[in-house]
């Protein structure tokens, strides 16, 4: 799994003035919001993130924002906010005492980068998980974390001693 976020242009940060703030959009219309903003010219980014799902006992990845109902616009100083107002897709900016509160460039860069590199999925440490794969096939494990993108870590009972491996996250199903 993998995460993404969608930028207009990738300025080096000390070249642009203004700020990013956080927006919030309508209920299930992240997307959307997204996507009025952007064609009206504006810098948006939302980290989504690839979840794999069981659906119908295979596993699937669905594309989903990282903050459901959040995204961040960048605002150059000076801009006018009024268009963001009637933006389909957005119910305001989130403000504190009535003035919106900027989020740093640093922040935003750090979510975008960690967007492209983690990893969401369905297993949770300590799950009880039943390994697939034809050496250990039908051990039950214990699922402590992820290794990486497509691999997991496990701890198994051998010969009476706890022991870690690290499998594909496709050689593991839950129990």
């Amino acid at each position: 799994m993998s995460i993404t976020s969608s930028t207009v242009t990738q300025e080096p940060a000390e070249s642009r003035t203004g700020d990013w703030y956080l927006v919030q959009c309508k209920p299930r219309q992240d997307e959307r919001a997204e996507e009025n903003l952007l064609r009206q010219g504006y810098e948006c980014s939302r980290p989504a993130c690839r979840r794999e799902r069981l659906l119908r006992g295979q596993r699937q990845y669905v594309q989903e924002s990282l903050f459901p109902g959040y995204l961040f616009i960048h605002m150059p100083q000076g801009a006018n906010w009024a268009p963001l107002r009637s933006t389909r897709g957005v119910a305001r900016v989130v403000a504190f005492g009535g003035r919106p509160l900027a989020v740093s460039c640093e922040l935003v860069s750090q979510l975008q980068n960690r967007a492209e590199t983690h990893i969401i999925t369905t297993f949770n440490p300590g799950d009880k998980v039943t390994i697939l794969d034809q050496g250990f096939a039908g051990i039950e494990s214990i699922f402590m974390s992820m290794d990486g993108e497509e691999r997991v870590i496990l701890l198994i009972n051998l010969m009476n001693r706890q022991q870690q491996i690290s499998l594909p996250m496709a050689s593991i199903a839950n129990r």
